[in-house]
């Protein structure tokens, strides 16, 4: 650790030079670009500085401990640096933990109603309601881009961008088949039923962050629709955008603009390319990483919600709150905590 931890001083002091250089200085791009990262290791330079006085304090102390008339004074500091000296070393354990790129994102979100007909859209729905409360109460704003509503309630397919302050940070672990188990509102003999609705968390990425060329692109326009196909707009608003190389269709109609939809459209667009890319990477280097929670993959089983024992279990990790109606407005912090938890707590042990 400290091997790496000197490379990153290093670093840091010659970012300062490189500042203060008159080239440098005359190149924004370049000035901006070096005091980014410079920002990013100022945190950690300034604990492991903190780190070596206690160091050098502890070191001191100990070469006291000859001279009878100090000797009670200096066990006294030896306990209080090598209590000060773990906790210093086990926050830069963390901070040395590679941070995902994609932390301070926005994120846009697809929920589909999967296994169990009616009540699996009826299931995606009140998963949405559920992350609309988990977003109210964290402060970010919600909007939905595109939804097929169920014929007896909820959406076999909604589409959503949530933006705020490190969405990705908290929802990137929501990815993959959630299961519900209760007694269907269709359901007359009382009997619980076992559905599934899916979700996909996507970081929303800008233009920068992956190429679309044109000639690759089919748009169709067409008239909004709402439930049952009846149209809800007169004007051909809706947009439908193919991406051509990989059959990947994106749709938004809730805007009354057909430029506004167009343009979420493509936004949405970009975030299904690259959640394709980043699932190309992960197969060529082999397995995913052990580190991670998940695999992400929307048909992997990542929750059960049990309402007649009012439980929920997150089964990558074992944890489970019999709180479910609290979860379903919204209190999803504790399934959240434990899982950012657990999440670093195997990036260290991968570290090491």
């Amino acid at each position: 650790m400290k091997e790496r931890l000197e490379k990153i001083k290093e670093r840091y002091e010659e970012l300062n030079r490189e500042l203060m250089d008159e080239d440098t200085m005359k190149d924004f791009k370049k000035v901006s670009k070096l005091s980014k990262e410079q920002s990013d290791l100022k945190e950690i330079v300034n604990k492991y500085e903190e780190y070596e006085k206690c160091e050098e304090s502890l070191s001191e102390a100990k070469s006291l401990l000859n001279d009878p008339e100090l000797k009670e004074m200096a066990e006294l500091e030896i306990e209080e640096n090598q209590t000060k000296i773990e906790k210093l070393k086990q926050e830069l354990e963390i901070m040395l933990v590679p941070k995902d790129e994609n932390d301070g994102k926005n994120v846009i979100m697809e929920i589909r109603g999967a296994a169990g007909g009616d009540e699996a859209n009826i299931f995606a729905g009140d998963l949405l309601r559920m992350y609309t409360y988990y977003a109210e109460k964290n402060g970010w704003k919600i909007e939905i881009d595109h939804q097929i509503e169920g014929t007896s309630g909820g959406f076999a397919q909604v589409e959503c961008t949530i933006k705020g302050d490190n969405v990705y940070s908290k929802l990137k672990y929501e990815s993959g088949a959630h299961r519900v188990q209760r007694v269907p509102v269709t359901e007359t003999q009382g009997r619980v039923h076992t559905s599934t609705a899916t979700v996909l968390v996507m970081p929303e990425v800008d233009d920068v962050d992956i190429d679309i060329k044109e000639s690759d692109l089919k748009i169709d326009v067409y008239h909004s629709s709402g439930a049952g196909g009846q149209s809800v707009n007169t004007s051909n608003s809706a947009v439908r955008i193919t991406h051509l190389p990989t059959n990947t269709v994106v749709t938004c109609q809730n805007e009354r603009s057909q430029l506004k939809n167009k343009d979420k459209a493509m936004k949405l667009l970009r975030a299904k390319l690259y959640d394709l890319m980043e699932q190309e990477k992960e197969s060529q280097v082999g397995s995913v990483r052990k580190s991670k929670i998940g695999t992400g993959d929307r048909s992997e089983k990542i929750r059960t919600y049990n309402y007649p024992q009012n439980r929920v279990t997150d089964h990558r990790i074992g944890f489970s709150v019999m709180s479910l109606d609290r979860v379903m407005d919204g209190e999803l912090d504790p399934i959240i905590e434990a899982l950012i938890t657990e999440d670093l707590k195997r990036k260290l042990a991968g570290e090491e």
